[in-house]
């Protein structure tokens, strides 16, 4: 389980395994549903995620 923020407030959290790679993450990520309600459409400038910790979606 994974804790994902946008633009620094947390949003929710994802489960993914363990040894997803960074590729997987992001995309599953920007997948979820309440990721895409608090970006409101925008492209996501950066993605940042600290292995085993935390995902940070910068909008």
């Amino acid at each position: 389980v994974l804790p994902v923020q946008v633009n620094g407030k947390k949003r929710g959290d994802l489960t993914i395994a363990r040894d997803a790679d960074q590729g997987a993450v992001e995309k599953a990520v920007l997948a979820l549903d309440f990721v895409q309600k608090a970006l409101e459409g925008k492209a996501p400038r950066k993605v940042i995620i600290v292995p085993q910790r935390i995902v940070n979606v910068v909008a």
